[in-house]
């Protein structure tokens, strides 16, 4: 195989990324040395002459292969439209569409628009579904399970949410053992999906600054067919080859989204070395060439100079964004260490003790959503006087007291020797549904219990210094915290607060707080933190002595 060879000439990562920010046909500036690291994987990050000129080969021949399928049934495609991916073929993989109870072979077919699905008919296909992923509304494609009457068996379909369908459409890929083409095809989606939400959010109305995105996209999409057809035995991760799904899952990737909407401005999309070029001389884009016109005779210093101004502001994003997924990608290697199947708990029994508090939980979420104005309002009043008048004492009273008396009237009454928790097993489900149902619950227990071992763990890792970042960082807003708790009477922290949580789930905070980013660094901060190593003996005597206890 051409990725095993080692005895021929070679370049690093270094010498790949530049490659690609000159020209951008092997890889993007922006996730090169994520590509790179995935074609380099078994050769030690060394990508060597024969895998290359395979790799460009696989390019050139997917490429082709894209331009000659047929457009989807009764479908007339935008001049800007361009197929990136079908199933469903005679010479492919099938795809069935889920419709109920019943379930419908067809075709699938993606571009950089939408999503088709044209239904098998007797003769030939169907008339097209088109599902737009450019329109700016609600929607939403995530992994879904399938089976026979509706049980999730096989996970290994996508479900497309929309606010303009009544149902939602649920398209399953069947293989006998991975999901494989299942999360392929998801990562194509969501890719697509992304880019428009990129284009509204940054305002990109020029459409030769639109086009060059897309060209960007539609690259990245062809080098991960490329990629797969090269690495048949090891699929790689289609997030490695596609911009926006690997931005999407960082913390800081909206810094470097923010960095490329800049670049549009000052990037010549007519430079025989943009993605636009590129594509328009593999005849694949028509759209710019009313607009542009490819420049000819060109100098070698004029194509290293077709870089945008913001190059060296990009350059440190997007190192901060590789840093950022080594951090995350080795915190969360070690956690998954921790994971380990079976778990032996009566989850019907649990379910039945906790039936009580099932009723008073919608209550609470109504009020704290302001579902119930004058519910909520109440709250925040009796709360804040309760607290101002340091009440605190006396209202716990008042709850212990009613909770004594509840006491007092049921041993009156005998309650207790008349009540015996019940668990009944009986289910209008099938025997298979059942145990589908009962295995659900068992690993949603045995997930919250796996995520509850890592979060301490992790908080061990801070408390004993062990990511020593991360301890400075807790230090600081502790030491913060502190004096703010020693200038500031605790009962006006305890208000502020309050206010603050009823403000924040208000509906005008939902209209004005739209951007997730301070979760997202939250959430980025928490998975980089690596967890305090775990080993299992099966005997006391194993235990070092150190650690015994009695």
């Amino acid at each position: 195989m051409p990725l095993l060879v080692d005895n021929e000439p070679s370049v690093g990562d270094d010498a790949f990324v530049w490659l690609g920010s000159l020209v951008p046909l092997v890889a993007d500036f922006v996730n090169g040395k994520f590509t790179f690291e995935t074609l380099t994987s078994s050769t030690m990050n060394r990508l060597h002459f024969p895998a290359y000129v395979r790799f460009l080969k696989e390019i050139d021949k997917c490429i082709k292969h894209l331009q000659n399928l047929a457009p989807p049934k009764n479908v007339i495609m935008a001049d800007d439209e361009f197929i990136l991916h079908v199933e469903g073929t005679a010479s492919s993989q099938r795809v069935v569409r889920h419709i109920g109870g019943q379930s419908w072979p067809g075709r699938l077919t993606l571009t950089n628009y939408a999503l088709y699905f044209e239904a098998l008919g007797i003769v030939s296909y169907e008339d097209a579904i088109k599902l737009d992923l450019s329109k700016d509304i609600e929607q939403s494609i995530k992994s879904a399970a399938t089976g026979p009457l509706g049980a999730p068996l096989f996970d290994k379909a996508i479900i497309y949410e929309s606010s303009e369908l009544q149902e939602d459409v649920q398209i399953e890929f069947p293989e006998m053992t991975s999901s494989t083409r299942r999360d392929h095809w998801l990562a194509l989606v969501k890719e697509v999906t992304l880019l428009h939400k990129f284009l509204k959010k940054f305002n990109i109305e020029s459409p030769l600054q639109a086009w060059e995105m897309h060209s960007r996209t539609i690259l990245g999409i062809i080098r991960l067919h490329a990629a797969r057809e090269l690495l048949r035995f090891a699929p790689p991760d289609p997030k490695s080859f596609l911009i926006f799904a690997l931005l999407d899952e960082l913390p800081t990737g909206s810094n470097v989204l923010q960095e490329i909407a800049e670049s549009l401005k000052t990037v010549d999309s007519g430079h025989p070395c943009s993605a636009t070029s590129i594509l328009r001389n593999l005849n694949v884009s028509q759209l710019v060439s009313g607009h542009t016109e490819m420049k000819v005779g060109i100098e070698l210093s004029e194509i290293a100079n077709n870089k945008p101004e913001n190059q060296s502001s990009l350059e440190t994003a997007v190192e901060q964004v590789r840093e950022e997924a080594k951090e995350i990608n080795i915190a969360k290697s070690k956690a998954d260490e921790l994971k380990d199947e079976g778990i032996g708990n009566s989850a019907l029994v649990l379910m039945e003790l906790v039936k009580p508090l099932k009723s008073i939980w919608p209550w609470f979420q109504e009020v704290i959503q302001w579902e119930r104005p004058a519910s909520t309002l109440t709250v925040i009043g009796l709360t804040l006087l309760v607290v101002y008048k340091e009440w605190v004492g006396k209202a716990m009273a008042v709850l212990l007291m009613w909770v004594v008396t509840m006491m007092i009237w049921a041993r009156r009454h005998g309650v207790g020797k008349k009540t015996k928790f019940v668990v009944c097993t009986a289910s209008d489900q099938t025997t298979m549904e059942s145990i589908v149902s009962a295995q659900h619950g068992l690993n949603t227990v045995y997930n919250i219990m796996q995520l509850a071992n890592i979060a301490i763990l992790k908080i061990w890792s801070i408390l004993l210094s062990n990511a020593p970042k991360h301890t400075d960082m807790a230090i600081t807003a502790m030491t913060g915290v502190a004096i703010v708790l020693a200038v500031i009477p605790l009962k006006y922290i305890i208000m502020a607060l309050v206010v603050l949580v009823f403000a924040a789930t208000s509906k005008l905070a939902k209209r004005v707080n739209k951007n997730d980013m301070g979760n997202r660094k939250l959430q980025g901060w928490w998975d980089s933190i690596p967890v305090i190593p775990v080993e299992i003996v099966d005997k006391v005597e194993d235990i070092p002595k150190a650690e015994k206890t009695d």
